[in-house]
């Protein structure tokens, strides 16, 4: 019996990336899955392949920057399996690399309609069906900037901190409810958002030292997905407020020695190729 058997989980953000790998985790150790994200077609292919696997599986088109999307995503959970047990908001949206001077505002905006309302609409949701069963594990992401400023990576870093901040106090106001609220930060995951970049004209250069981080600590979605999987089991049960890391210090300096060892072994490392998109600056900054 898999270590999430009987639970339902809901998980946004998760037709690709770090959220499809926690879906397919969580199905695999028996939960039934409620995936949301933008593109339809492509979340009625992960539900066809997660129940094609054996899994219980639902699905809907969500911009989780919409309230009633949310709602919608919450209420077909309830609907096909009865409950939600778990709840991840893992969508979440990057920036072009720059000064924010130079980001045009709608994209700013994108970024936290995304990441700062999608968290709050997605907890406050999600506490709607689990403090009155006193019951419930709520997960949300962090990312680069959650400890502090990142230049260049404004409104990513910005809402990162939110979330973090967030997420804490949810769990202190709760700490008494039965609900687990926990600040997750998977660290670098080697998917499509970590090398797939855009990057405001005159800044493209900037982003090139990426490859060698991403040589040295960069994770497959498996990783954390199975980080993100302790934290949804009874091993965190009683402990509200824990903030996870996967690239710890250890990790870090194993990294490096790693990379060290592949290059006294002459071991091919593991491919860091980046794509980066250039946009027009909105305003006129230089680099």
């Amino acid at each position: 019996m898999g270590q999430l058997a009987g639970k339902v989980a809901v998980i946004t953000g998760a037709s690709r990336g770090l959220g499809l790998a926690i879906a397919q985790t969580y199905a695999r150790e028996g939960a039934a899955v409620v995936i949301g994200a933008r593109n339809s077609r492509q979340i009625e292919q992960v539900v066809t392949d997660l129940r094609a696997s054996g899994a219980q599986a639902a699905g809907r088109s969500c911009d989780v920057g919409d309230l009633m999307q949310v709602r919608a995503l919450a209420d077909l959970a309830v609907e096909t399996f009865g409950k939600i047990d778990i709840w991840v908001n893992n969508a979440g949206l990057s920036n072009a690399y720059g000064p924010t001077s130079s980001i045009p505002v709608q994209r700013f905006e994108a970024v936290i309609n995304t990441n700062v309302l999608g968290t709050y609409y997605g907890s406050m949701v999600a506490l709607e069906h689990m403090l009155p069963r006193k019951s419930g594990k709520l997960i949300n992401l962090l990312g680069r900037g959650d400890d502090g400023p990142v230049k260049y990576q404004n409104a990513y870093a910005s809402s990162k901190i939110w979330i973090r901040s967030f997420t804490l106090a949810l769990a202190q106001e709760h700490k008494r409810d039965g609900v687990g609220i926990y600040a997750f930060n998977p660290g670098l995951v080697d998917t499509d958002m970590l090398r797939q970049l855009e990057a405001v004209e005159g800044y493209e250069k900037k982003l090139k030292p990426l490859s060698t981080v991403i040589r040295w600590w960069a994770n497959d979605a498996d990783v954390p997905a199975n980080k993100a999987l302790w934290l949804a089991s009874s091993a965190t049960d009683g402990k509200t407020g824990l903030v996870v890391k996967v690239l710890t210090t250890r990790k870090v300096i194993g990294g490096l020695l790693n990379d060290v060892t592949r290059r006294i072994t002459r071991q091919p490392g593991r491919d860091a190729t980046l794509s980066i998109k250039s946009i027009p600056a909105a305003l006129r900054a230089e680099p």
